[in-house]
């Protein structure tokens, strides 16, 4: 192995340390929110700091890489290893928001409704963990299992967010509570985002495919979330 091809495995090893960090952090501050438990939510927010460092690195580990002129599929790598690293960063930073929500709900009474959260949840870190995956193993078509999934959390999102307006208007005594679980929803329809984002630049990093906007994603049709 040649010092560039060490040094493009040394970016990859970052990246999947940064991976693991974000996944993490996701799974502390789910925790945090179903146990209501302050303690571990603040533990989410000095991960984050540490994903926010590994971006950096990988950003400057990048930025060395590309000033070497390399051959395409090392270029396509260079680039996605940088564009999933933003990614994660972003996924951490929503890690942050939920664990923050989740603290204040822990000194909150519980609100009495019953929403799908922790499918939506469930559903978006299974979407981050494939999308990482195929990252890994550089397979297309595991990435691609990962994109007609994200419209599934977008119902998910949707129906929260009508179950929540709807109770708050006829509990206004909750509209706090309730404004927390919206942003904790819309944070776990920002994850499921990013996790499409990951595949799909997996999906060009294996086949020098750009299918972000093109409709040419290939993929089976999902059933929407019961309601």
């Amino acid at each position: 192995m040649d010092r560039f091809e060490t040094e493009l495995d040394a970016l990859k090893q970052r990246l999947m340390v940064m991976a693991s960090c974000a996944e993490t952090a996701v799974r502390r501050a789910l925790q945090a929110l179903w146990e209501r438990d302050d303690g571990l939510a603040l533990q989410v927010k000095e991960s984050d700091r540490v994903i926010d460092r590994l971006e950096i690195e990988i950003d400057d580990l990048g930025i060395q890489q590309l000033a070497k002129a390399p051959l395409a599929g090392d270029l396509r790598l260079v680039t996605v290893a940088t564009k999933i690293a933003h990614d994660l960063e972003r996924v951490g930073d929503e890690a942050a928001k939920i664990a923050r929500r989740a603290a204040d709900l822990s000194r909150e009474p519980a609100i009495p409704i019953q929403l799908d959260v922790p499918a939506m949840a469930s559903l978006a870190l299974d979407m981050l963990e494939t999308a990482l995956a195929a990252f890994r193993h550089c397979d297309p078509a595991l990435a691609r299992r990962v994109l007609p999934r994200d419209k599934e959390v977008d119902l998910f999102n949707t129906q929260v967010h009508r179950l929540l307006a709807q109770f708050m208007a006829e509990h206004p005594d909750t509209i706090k509570r309730c404004l927390h679980w919206m942003v904790v929803s819309r944070s776990l329809e920002r994850i499921a985002d990013h996790a499409t984002n990951i595949a799909e630049d997996v999906v060009y990093l294996c086949e020098a495919q750009n299918i972000r906007h093109t409709g040419a994603k290939l993929v089976p049709a999902i059933e929407s979330p019961s309601r």
